[in-house]
C-alpha cells in the first residue's frame, strides 16, 4: 500500500463513469470525478452516494478502461488502486490531459537542469555524455522535449541523482516562474 501512496498524483478534474456488477448480473454504471490519478491508482469523487463494489472498472473519457479495487473510502471519496499494479506510459499519457503533460515535462526538465547545475555541467558537456544534442537537452530542459527513459536513468546515474528524483522530486523554485 505504501506504493500506492508514494506514486506521484497529477491533480486533475475529469469527468469518468465506475462500472461495476451489483451481484445480481446487471451492470452499474456510476458518474464520478476523477480528481488525480497516478501510476497506480486514482482518487475519485462519486456524483452520488450510491454503494460501488470492491472491484470495478474506471472508464476515463478516452474511453481508456482500468480495473480497480477500492484502497479506502470516505463518504464520496474512494481511493481507488489499480488491479494489474502500475498503470502503462501510454496509459498514464492518455489519463493527463495535454497541459498536465506539459507541466510534468517542465518539472522534469528544470530537476534535470537543477541536477545538472549543482555537478558543474554545461549543457553541451551533459548532452555530449548521454548522446543527445545540446539543443535537445535545451529543449528538454525547458519542458519542450520528453526525455526518454533510458536517457533519464543515464542522467541520473551520471549526476549522482535518484531518478525518482528527476522524474517526481520537488521542483526547482524556476518552475512555478516558467
Amino acid at each position: 500500500m505504501s506504493d500506492h501512496r508514494a506514486a506521484i498524483r497529477h491533480h486533475t478534474l475529469r469527468t469518468g463513469i465506475v462500472e461495476f456488477d451489483n451481484g445480481s448480473g446487471s451492470t452499474v454504471s456510476v458518474p464520478c470525478t476523477i480528481r488525480d490519478v497516478s501510476g497506480t491508482g486514482a482518487r475519485l469523487e462519486l456524483n452520488s452516494s450510491l454503494w460501488v463494489a470492491e472491484q470495478f472498472t474506471l472508464i476515463f473519457s478516452s474511453g481508456l478502461r482500468k480495473d480497480c479495487r477500492v484502497a479506502w473510502r470516505k463518504a464520496r471519496l474512494i481511493g481507488s488502486a489499480f488491479a494489474d499494479g502500475y498503470a502503462s506510459a501510454d496509459e498514464q499519457a492518455v489519463m493527463m490531459t495535454v497541459e498536465e503533460q506539459a507541466r510534468h515535462r517542465l518539472g522534469i526538465g528544470a530537476r534535470v537542469k537543477a541536477a545538472r547545475e549543482t555537478r558543474g555541467y554545461t549543457e553541451a558537456q551533459l548532452a555530449e555524455h548521454i548522446g543527445v544534442t545540446p539543443g535537445f537537452l535545451a529543449q528538454a530542459e525547458q519542458g519542450e522535449a520528453n526525455i526518454p527513459l533510458y536517457k533519464l536513468m543515464h542522467i541520473a546515474d551520471l549526476l549522482m541523482f535518484s531518478l525518482d528524483g528527476l522524474v517526481a522530486g520537488a521542483a526547482p523554485e524556476d518552475v512555478g516562474a516558467a
